[in-house]
């Protein structure tokens, strides 16, 4: 008869004699208080007006770009990351690098979509050599933080082409030098300031080299910008 019992029982009966230690934390829990305050609650979007939406994500932007303009040990930009302002940041860059006569073929100055496509490309292969060398950050952390970092040389395209409105001689290339240098050396510094630490220590100088250039690429394009001399023709025959 007990083999008889035994055969009658149910294939996984045993299972249910299994009890969890009540020391042992479960993951997973999915009841909430109704009372209780929850972080979904704080930054819920679904119920608030598209211009209070609208006014926090430019003002999340505003203090990102306030991080790069005064560079310091934060996790702001990795911690809350986004890609409007790099986008904003290329965009507006890439139409300033464009000449103004767009078909002139003896114009040998950057397109808008070379120069969109050389920072964003440039932005991804140096998040791929940081990652391949043990960064610890995510991939579009690193883009946020390169796009971010532009800042510094989007306003010194800015002053550049303030200063080619007056003149272009010797000390308009020397105040434009200035600018560009400095630039260069404050997006380079801000960018290593954030993605530094995220990197191994041996391993630092690889991950910096290749920032090193892809800043120095956008600088070089930025102080070798120069009108269009065919806008200029047109003109003067005018």
């Amino acid at each position: 008869m007990a083999e008889v019992d035994e055969s009658s029982k149910p294939l996984f009966a045993g299972l249910s004699d299994v009890s969890i230690s009540e020391d042992i934390p479960v993951e997973g829990e999915i009841s909430v208080p109704v009372d209780s305050p929850t972080q979904d609650d704080e930054y819920s979007t679904l119920d608030e007006p598209v211009k209070e939406t609208i006014l926090r994500d430019l003002k999340a932007v505003g203090k990102k770009f306030v991080h790069v303009l005064y560079p310091k040990k934060s996790t702001a930009l990795l911690r809350d990351w986004d890609l409007w302002g790099p986008l904003l940041l290329c965009v507006t860059l890439a139409l300033m690098l464009q000449r103004s006569s767009v078909d002139s073929k003896e114009d040998g100055g950057p397109q808008f979509a070379e120069v969109f496509v050389l920072i964003w490309f440039g932005s991804v292969v140096i998040t791929l050599n940081s990652k391949l060398l043990g960064g610890t950050i995510s991939f579009f952390q690193s883009l946020c933080v390169l796009g971010y970092c532009i800042l510094p040389l989007t306003v010194a395209m800015i002053i550049c082409r303030l200063v080619l409105l007056g003149s272009e001689g010797i000390v308009s290339f020397i105040i434009r030098f200035i600018v560009v240098i400095v630039s260069f050396g404050w997006s380079t510094f801000a960018s290593t300031a954030f993605l530094a630490d995220s990197q191994p220590p041996n391993r630092k100088a690889l991950v910096v080299y290749p920032i090193f250039l892809f800043y120095f690429v956008i600088s070089w394009m930025i102080l070798t910008f120069a009108p269009s001399s065919s806008s200029s023709t047109k003109t003067v025959g005018h």
